[in-house]
C-alpha cells in the first residue's frame, strides 16, 4: 500500500531510522475544507518558515559583506554623515530581522511540539489566511486584536 502524501526517505542520522518526508505539490495552499494542520499543512508552514528565515540570513550575510566592503575613509563630511545614517538604517533593519529570525525559530519550535496554528490565548485555530500571511502569529485575530485595544488603553493612560 502506498500513501501518495508521503515519500519514504533513508536518513542516516541516529541509528539510520526511516524518516517520512511529507509530498507537497509547488501549487499547494492550505485550504478550510482539509482537516485543521494535517501533515500537509503543517509541511507547507514548516518549509514557508524555513524558506523566510533563509532569506532573512542570506539578507544578513550581504549586509555583513557589504559593511566591511564600505569600511573607507570619505574626506567630504556630507557624504560620510550620508553613509553613516545609511548605515545605521542598515543596522536598524537587521537588528528587526533577528528579532523576527528568533520568531521563526519559535514557531519552528511550535510546529515540532505540535502546538503550532493554535492561539496561546484561546487555544482556538488561527485562521489558514492568517497564518499564510503571517506564519509566525501565536495569536487568533480576535484574540490579537482584543490584545492591541488592552495594549493601547494602558499605553493611553
Amino acid at each position: 500500500m502506498s500513501d501518495l502524501n508521503t515519500t519514504m526517505d533513508v536518513s542516516r542520522d541516529e541509528g539510520a531510522e526511516m524518516k517520512a518526508e511529507t509530498f507537497l505539490p509547488d501549487d499547494y495552499r492550505p485550504a478550510e475544507d482539509e482537516p485543521f494542520m494535517n501533515e500537509r499543512q503543517v509541511e507547507y508552514f514548516r518549509r514557508k518558515l524555513l524558506n523566510w528565515k533563509e532569506d532573512l540570513l542570506a539578507d544578513t550575510r550581504d549586509t555583513i559583506e557589504g559593511l566591511q566592503d564600505s569600511t573607507r575613509n570619505i574626506p567630504d563630511v556630507a557624504d560620510r554623515a550620508s553613509e553613516e545614517t545609511d548605515r545605521a538604517l542598515e543596522l536598524r533593519t537587521r537588528d528587526r530581522q533577528r528579532k523576527l529570525v528568533a520568531k521563526i525559530d519559535s514557531a519552528i519550535r511550535r510546529i515540532d511540539e505540535g502546538e503550532y496554528g493554535y492561539c496561546e490565548v484561546t487555544g482556538e485555530p488561527i485562521s489558514l489566511k492568517r497564518l499564510d500571511a503571517r506564519p509566525i502569529a501565536t495569536m487568533s485575530l480576535e484574540a490579537q486584536e482584543r490584545h492591541e485595544r488592552r495594549e493601547k488603553v494602558h499605553r493611553d493612560d
